[in-house]
């Protein structure tokens, strides 16, 4: 905290929040053009290929959720701990989740590798062969990545909480040149597919995860694994980091779970479809990128406001934040607007596929503006709270109710579609926003923090 901050009472000077959020927003960019690198790589495989790969990521998507949330769980008590200057204990919770996050997802690595072809077959159920034999090959390679990846996201998380967030943003950036050059080797030169993006993905993951992992035995390191080594769990705190993780984690599943289903339903609405889908997502994310990386600051900060007793503060910089955010989204969907179709042209879609790609795409872009922040934002500064209850059944129940009734409604039953599945999607957003905006009005969340107990 520098001299800025102290004056003001303020725990985080402007600066402050410049050296955290600044390198988080680098760091989602990196994520995401290396996501389109990519897609656009395996799109010279063909529309199969894509289809495939997208389906299988959906699937990812919903593992990697939740050693996130575990991972927010323990960024958020070694938070509280930092707040009340306690880090002895700071340091015992980092070490804690990391070997909780390291057990868990052997465990999950081994199911995938086992079951995958019954896994496949139950969640994106029967599609063409073609699609299925590349969403299998690449499903069992990038689970090997889980274990890697498992360790990253709870490593990452500890350095975001001491504010350190251009460490994680240089990692990254080594991870996905390792990735990116992984792909052109084996995709165009050994010409071995979607295979060669799973093996690529799995091998610049694991040095990403051994880098992280042996700088945080850096004694310099407010948080550092440096005597904390130990096979032992704690039960008194995992106990605190479970109370926040697995909320968030059965959120995050069941939530990716009903998107896993609406796949399903996208699924049957045919190839171009599902192609179509697999672009939307990956450019939707750019729409929102300000949002999603501005998330994990939130957390970061929130969690130290609530460890140190500084409710206003926290109020304080999550409007402060989400400002940033909405701002950044504004941008964003401007750029989608006026760039979609030039951009989509470089997936080599059929025209159907383009076109539907687009016009999904202007409208999210329009309804990010108005409801993405208060629904995706905002419940981190809960979470980092402690108040996970309350949000997760919101977000669960809206999924059900909302995004995947009203995805069949809209969808199959009225023959929207794919532009109905999205039309749901935003009605979901908006439920949230609601909720959530009510919610953040009141001060119950404020007392929720694990009680002073953390």
């Amino acid at each position: 905290m520098d001299k800025t901050a102290k004056d003001n009472n303020l725990l985080y000077s402007n600066q402050a929040l410049k050296t955290l959020i600044i390198p988080l927003v680098f760091e989602q960019l990196l994520a995401l053009l290396v996501g389109l690198a990519d897609t656009l790589m395996i799109s010279s495989v063909g529309e199969a290929a894509v289809s495939g790969v997208s389906l299988v990521d959906t699937i990812n998507v919903l593992i990697i959720n939740i050693f996130t949330a575990f991972g927010t769980g323990g960024a958020v008590i070694a938070g509280h701990y930092l707040g009340k200057k306690n880090e002895d204990n700071a340091r015992k919770a980092g070490w804690q989740i990391l070997l909780f996050s390291l057990v868990s997802s052997f465990v999950v690595t081994a199911i995938f590798i086992l079951f995958h072809n019954g896994l496949l077959q139950l969640i994106i159920g029967k599609v063409e062969a073609d699609v299925m034999s590349n969403a299998k090959s690449y499903l069992v390679m990038t689970a090997i990545s889980f274990v890697p990846l498992a360790i990253y996201n709870a490593c990452a998380g500890l350095f975001r909480t001491m504010g350190d967030s251009k460490t994680t943003l240089y990692i990254s950036l080594l991870m996905n040149v390792l990735n990116v050059i992984g792909n052109a080797v084996l995709i165009y030169g050994a010409g071995i597919g979607t295979l060669g993006a799973a093996i690529s993905t799995t091998f610049s993951r694991t040095v990403a995860a051994v880098i992280i992992f042996i700088m945080l035995f850096d004694r310099k390191r407010v948080i550092n694994f440096r005597g904390q080594v130990t096979w032992r769990f704690r039960p008194d705190m995992l106990k605190k980091i479970l109370y926040i993780g697995l909320p968030n984690s059965l959120e995050n599943s069941l939530f990716q779970l009903g998107k896993i289903l609406t796949v399903s339903m996208i699924s049957t609405m045919g190839t171009y479809a599902i192609a179509a889908n697999a672009v939307c997502n990956t450019l939707a994310s750019f729409n929102v990128l300000p949002g999603s990386a501005i998330n994990s600051g939130i957390v970061a900060i929130v969690s130290v406001c609530i460890g140190a007793g500084e409710t206003e503060q926290a109020r304080y910089y999550t409007k402060k934040l989400m400002k940033l955010a909405e701002i950044g989204i504004i941008i964003m969907s401007v750029l989608i607007i006026v760039g979609s179709g030039w951009v989509i042209d470089f997936y080599h879609l059929s025209p159907e596929a383009t076109q539907l790609a687009r016009q999904v795409l202007i409208y999210h872009a329009i309804l990010a503006i108005l409801f993405w922040i208060l629904s995706f934002s905002l419940p981190n500064t809960f979470r980092a709270a402690g108040d996970v209850v309350l949000p997760m059944g919101v977000a669960i129940g809206s999924m059900w109710v909302f995004r995947l009734g009203f995805a069949y409604l809209l969808g199959i039953y009225m023959g929207l579609g794919l532009m109905g599945v999205w039309i749901a999607m935003t009605i979901d957003w908006i439920f949230r926003s609601i909720c959530f905006a009510v919610r953040f009005k009141g001060h119950r969340w404020e007392r929720k923090m694990i009680g002073g107990r953390a």
